[in-house]
């Protein structure tokens, strides 16, 4: 592992200090940036809707039931459905007593 080169100061010294002052800003810097760009899109998040949407998501569910609803009838006209059923419903009483 390569360590990094530590600045000489103008007294000929090691600049141990004044290298961890600006380590310590450059992460600093960094953590504050992240932290900006996490509260920016939490607040995106919690943002209140639009109204309209939610009554777009209304309309689109109330379709998908209906939908649902139109095929549960079709199918419930069917004989063989009807007659599956009814021998369910006949095999259920008979078990119970």
């Amino acid at each position: 592992m390569k360590h990094p080169t530590i600045p000489v100061n103008g007294e000929g010294k090691a600049g141990v200090f004044t290298h961890a002052r600006e380590r310590y800003e450059r992460t600093r810097d960094l953590c504050r940036a992240r932290l900006y760009a996490m509260d920016a899109r939490m607040r995106t998040l919690t943002a209140e809707p639009e109204e309209g949407a939610a009554t777009a998501e209304y309309a689109v569910v109330l379709v998908a039931a209906t939908g649902f609803a139109a095929l549960l009838v079709t199918i419930m006209k069917s004989e063989t459905v009807r007659k599956l059923l009814l021998d369910i419903v006949k095999q259920a009483l008979t078990m119970g007593g």
